[in-house]
């Protein structure tokens, strides 16, 4: 599963799966396991905003911080969804 970044937001790692490139560009974040179970999904928007499609194990502030994050970083985020999906951002 190609993550985002090595490191952790909030102690969760952000990712994708291979097999969901298909969907608009959106953010897993999870634990070291990776899984979908527990996991948060987030669907990004063409201006770094989010939509929480799932909350997951995460807490709200988790979500506020990973948010956050997303809406800093979503255009370099973007990019390394665009080297496995042709699929744009959320609502387009």
């Amino acid at each position: 599963m190609p993550k985002y970044y090595d490191f952790k937001v909030c102690g969760y790692y952000l990712y994708y799966t291979s097999h969901c490139i298909i969907e608009a560009m959106h953010v897993h974040a999870s634990d070291k396991r990776m899984t979908e179970a527990g996991s948060a999904k987030f669907f990004v928007l063409e201006n770094g905003d989010t939509v929480v499609e799932k909350q997951g194990r995460l807490t709200d502030r988790e979500i506020k911080l990973v948010r956050e994050f997303i809406k800093d970083n979503y255009k370099d985020m973007y990019l390394k969804w665009r080297e496995l999906s042709d699929t744009g951002f959320y609502g387009e």
